[in-house]
């Protein structure tokens, strides 16, 4: 079987990299599922290279192994997080608080939101632009949209599925929902008060505005309907599963919708391949392998 192809794409300024099967000559995809899949802090969308064909080729091993002629095309997209890779900045916004001064960010909690925040809506613009740079001629629809992620590119993960009603399929790999949770304790750790400056009023604002940890407050689910698979380390220092577990447990999907979680008991804030291997098949299972519904 010929390995996934890879093509580099740029949209609005931000270079995607787009990974798809290897169509036999004359031959186009039928319908289409997109995945974006987000690297982590610290990171670049040229770590999950591999990740991303492999998504691609386990889909059309499942494909072939079910002769399911119904089923999606899978099309990974990775793109370089804000002040990250090709898109850096400012390399000390990426660090956290840290008691060595070489290393420390006292601007660690508005950094990193705002990429948080920054990441969903480009996940949105590019919900609205990609159909027209895949499918200039209108020859296909994206027929399902999904979102997987790291680390930071799981905390967007969850901040994307609230947000945009587009996405169906979304898998945080470990991943917090709950920012304020996390960045008081990584506060704590540091011997920090939890206020300003390190935590300005108007940030606070704007977290308790945007955190998915206020719809269970409105008592209105934007996850109803959506199929979500959550992946944790239970050794996990840095993101404890501990932030996440109550809110999880809490949010309503519906009878469309699935909620899967998985705590490797022994992992801690990596990306394993039976992680990996999970996330695969979630992928098939509930994203190409189904009727999809088009938006």
């Amino acid at each position: 079987m010929p390995k996934p192809q890879k093509q580099s794409l740029a949209v609005g300024g931000i270079q995607l990299n787009v990974f798809s099967p290897v169509l036999d000559p004359g031959k186009a995809m039928s319908r289409v599922a997109v995945l974006f899949l987000l690297h982590g802090r610290l990171f670049k969308a040229d770590s999950l290279e591999t990740t991303a064909a492999n998504l691609v080729e386990k889909s059309e091993d499942r494909r072939r192994s079910t002769s399911d002629v119904a089923a999606l095309d899978l099309v990974v997209i990775t793109f370089d997080l804000r002040n990250h890779g090709s898109r850096m900045i400012n390399p000390q916004g990426n660090q956290q608080w840290s008691r060595k001064v070489n290393e420390n960010n006292p601007q660690h909690a508005v950094d990193m939101f705002s990429i948080i925040s920054g990441t969903y809506r480009d996940i949105s613009f590019l919900i609205d632009f990609l159909p027209s740079y895949l499918f200039p001629h209108g020859e296909q629809a994206v027929e399902r949209w999904m979102l997987a992620g790291i680390s930071l590119g799981g905390h967007a993960t969850w901040y994307a599925l609230q947000h945009e009603p587009r996405l169906s399929v979304g898998i945080p790999i470990v991943g917090c929902p709950d920012y304020l949770a996390l960045m008081h304790n990584r506060a704590k750790a540091s011997g920090l008060r939890f206020g300003p400056p390190i935590l300005p009023d108007s940030l606070l604002e704007l977290i308790r505005r945007e955190s998915p940890v206020s719809t269970l407050v409105t008592g209105k689910s934007p996850f109803f309907g959506k199929k979500i698979l959550v992946l944790a380390g239970g050794k996990d220092d840095l993101v404890p599963w501990v932030f996440s577990e109550s809110f999880v447990e809490r949010i309503e999907v519906g009878e469309e919708g699935v909620k899967k979680v998985i705590v490797y008991p022994d992992i801690g804030h990596v990306f394993t391949a039976s992680m990996e291997e999970d996330l695969a098949s979630f992928v098939w299972e509930e994203g190409c392998c189904v009727v999809a519904t088009a938006y």
